[in-house]
């Protein structure tokens, strides 16, 4: 079986090596960058299943490499997890904006890591087949949950994974008002450390990509949202 490969990006050896060992001992092939210039040189050589970004880096930051990564049509799908200094919420949410599909905070526990690596690894291959798929259809919205696609008159709506899964969740059972942290746990799995201002965000450019249709999601004050019936 060929191993998934993974890029580690920050400008710690330290952590590095503590990434390495630990992700390896899981199965993965990893390879290291120790600058943003140096992971997207590292890209554009060997395209790697999943890449763990540090934000604070030398030179060029983690936000403008992820920046780069989603604006590229050859990159713009990598899966990535930002490492960023705790309390940092202003980066995560910028990250999260970007197109990011997981944080941790650092001190974090490696374990915790190769948690979040094998979840957003397994969104990849934990679709349905297409002939168990059933596309939803809902207020001139189409959604075909195995090939994650979206579709809004006819007119095919780049989704990231976040924004993909928040919008499978409401639809689901539109009228029914989901709080944050159920849309969290629906999203990420349990035990999923965020901010309420984070899911808001992934909420906001939901709307924004659905463009007239976004006025569908409903803000529920003091609750969370819901999908208009």
């Amino acid at each position: 079986m060929v191993k998934k490969e993974i890029l580690v990006v920050d400008d710690e050896e330290d952590i590095l090596e503590l990434v390495t060992f630990n992700l390896a001992r899981e199965g993965y092939a990893v390879r290291c960058a120790s600058s943003g210039e140096e992971a997207l040189e590292s890209v554009k050589n060997q395209v790697p299943h999943l890449i763990i970004l540090d934000l604070m880096l030398p030179g060029i930051d983690g936000l403008e490499v992820a920046r780069r990564f989603k604006k590229d049509p050859s990159t713009e799908n990598i899966p990535i997890i930002m490492l960023t200094a705790k309390g940092e919420e202003a980066d995560i949410v910028t990250g999260l904006e970007l197109g990011a599909d997981d944080y941790v905070t650092k001190p974090f526990s490696p374990r915790v890591l190769a948690a979040r690596v094998k979840t957003v690894l397994r969104r990849g291959r934990d679709v349905p087949t297409p002939d168990k798929e059933s596309p939803l259809k809902i207020h001139q919205l189409e959604i075909h949950p195995g090939r994650h696609e979206v579709f809004v008159k006819g007119k095919f709506v780049s989704l990231t994974f976040s924004e993909f899964a928040i919008l499978q969740c409401l639809t689901q059972r539109p009228g029914w008002v989901f709080t944050r942290y159920q849309i969290v746990d629906a999203v990420h799995g349990e035990e999923y450390n965020v901010t309420e201002r984070s899911v808001d965000v992934q909420i906001a450019g939901l709307r924004k990509k659905l463009g007239p249709y976004g006025k569908y999601i409903e803000t529920v004050r003091g609750v969370g949202y819901r999908f208009k019936e």
